[in-house]
């Protein structure tokens, strides 16, 4: 059970990646892609880390908002 629980999770992060362009951007090259989200950590992980963390957070969540609502009023967009 925990096993089928991680795959769905690790699917699911697959699809942000891919929700967010990434994969298009880099043109599914797999090194770029992984160098980018190392780029991110480094960031998280620097002296504003709070800061950086928070205002992803709200990005995020403003996105995921924007995408509910355009579902919801059926202009097409679909989740990952």
């Amino acid at each position: 059970m925990q096993r089928r629980e991680r795959t769905r999770h690790l699917i699911e992060l697959g699809g942000l990646v891919q929700k967010a362009g990434l994969v298009e951007l880099a043109d599914d090259d797999r090194a770029t892609i992984y160098g980018a989200l190392l780029e991110l950590v480094g960031r998280a992980r620097g002296d504003d880390a709070c800061d950086t963390l928070t205002l992803w957070k709200r990005r995020g969540r403003r996105a995921f908002d924007a995408e509910s609502e355009a579902t919801e009023k059926g202009d097409g967009a679909t989740g990952y």
